[in-house]
């Protein structure tokens, strides 16, 4: 299963992005697979999932920029069983219940402030250069050779209780190491 898991996790990265317009389809429908494909390589802790068949939040946090291609890219999709419940929230917090999240930002909270209400939770955490170069999540969106990239903060990940797989990380275009 994880090896099928990386397969699609590395066909999505060869993708093409296109030339950048923005709100390009084909670029929003990578990321938003990417959302959900992160997870088979990421170990919560066990406190994270109340069981083996609970449901994991995908959240997106602010203005949503991927509108109904991430709802068809979820459609009857599950991360190791667990089915998948996607929330669109104004803001998010401690207390939001997110799994996954994609912080969007919003004049009602940045992306910066979205982070930082999760940080310390086992929360996965993306981000998009697009939309706010400089605040960054666990897996970062870039654009790279004309193609939908990421960089992964392991250290941020491991602030949030979260272990990424090798062979995600293999496929980044730069780690931040765990160690600091």
């Amino acid at each position: 299963m994880l090896a099928a898991a990386a397969a699609l996790l590395i066909g999505a990265a060869a993708l093409p992005a296109l030339p950048q317009a923005e709100g390009f389809p084909l670029e929003r429908a990578v990321k938003a697979t990417y959302l959900w494909k992160f997870g088979p390589f990421i170990t919560w802790p066990q406190t994270a999932l109340a069981g083996p068949d609970s449901t994991i939040h995908l959240c997106v946090a602010g203005e949503d920029p991927f509108g109904a291609v991430l709802d068809e890219a979820l459609a009857g999709q599950s991360i190791e069983g667990h089915p998948i419940l996607l929330r669109r929230l104004a803001r998010v917090d401690r207390q939001s219940a997110c799994h996954i999240l994609f912080a969007a930002g919003s004049p009602e909270q940045s992306v910066a402030e979205a982070l930082e209400a999760v940080r310390g939770t086992p929360v996965l955490t993306f981000t998009d250069a697009a939309r706010a170069p400089q605040a960054k999540g666990i897996v970062h969106f870039v654009m790279r050779d004309e193609r939908v990239r990421f960089e992964i903060d392991e250290y941020a990940a491991a602030e949030n209780g979260l272990t990424i797989s090798s062979k995600v990380l293999s496929l980044a275009v730069s780690v931040r190491s765990r160690l600091k």
